[in-house]
């Protein structure tokens, strides 16, 4: 089976935003499950209430234009000379887990969209896949924290790598 492709995603299109939809909810309530706790406010916002969110996509898009995962991301203000990136959402339908969709979309985004930014996410520190996954890609784990009774999340953070040439970034062994 070939590699998908990762293109730029424009929730305006209503296809897009709906295989978008679709899939978020598919991911979260299996991550859910994992962490013991159905509160992800993602697994139940709205179409609408997805597509108001003032997020950049992209996805990977197999060679039938079937959409298997994405990644959303937002820039935050940094009180260093870069602006950060925060990642708001990294999912995967369950269809296409375990072969390397959400490593393909993580590596394509830190080496080609955000290579000389610092980056964090979060992820519920139960969800053993997505903390790996982090961890495989050069972020540090953070302190863990509760933003709700029962749900304990893990924060990561990858700084820029430094003294490579700009266009060269990526992960270590990978460039």
């Amino acid at each position: 089976m070939p590699s998908p492709h990762i293109r730029p995603l424009d929730l305006g299109d209503d296809a897009t935003a709906a295989a978008v939809h679709r899939i978020g909810r598919a991911a979260y309530a299996v991550e859910a499950e994992l962490i013991g706790f159905d509160g992800i406010p993602a697994l139940h916002e709205s179409l609408a209430e997805m597509r108001a969110q003032d997020l950049r996509w992209i996805g990977a898009v197999s060679e039938d234009g079937q959409l298997a995962g994405f990644l959303a991301w937002e820039e935050e203000p940094n009180s260093g000379t870069a602006t950060g990136i925060g990642i708001d959402r990294l999912c995967v339908a369950p269809a296409s887990f375990r072969r390397g969709i959400a490593s393909l979309l993580l590596r394509h985004a830190l080496a080609e969209l955000f290579p000389d930014r610092p980056v964090e996410v979060t992820t519920g520190s139960a969800n053993t896949p997505a903390v790996r996954l982090y961890e495989a890609h050069g972020f540090t784990r953070g302190a863990d924290f509760s933003p709700a009774p029962g749900l304990v999340m893990a924060s990561f953070s990858r700084r820029p790598t430094a003294g490579r040439p700009p266009g060269r970034r990526g992960l270590p062994g990978t460039s």
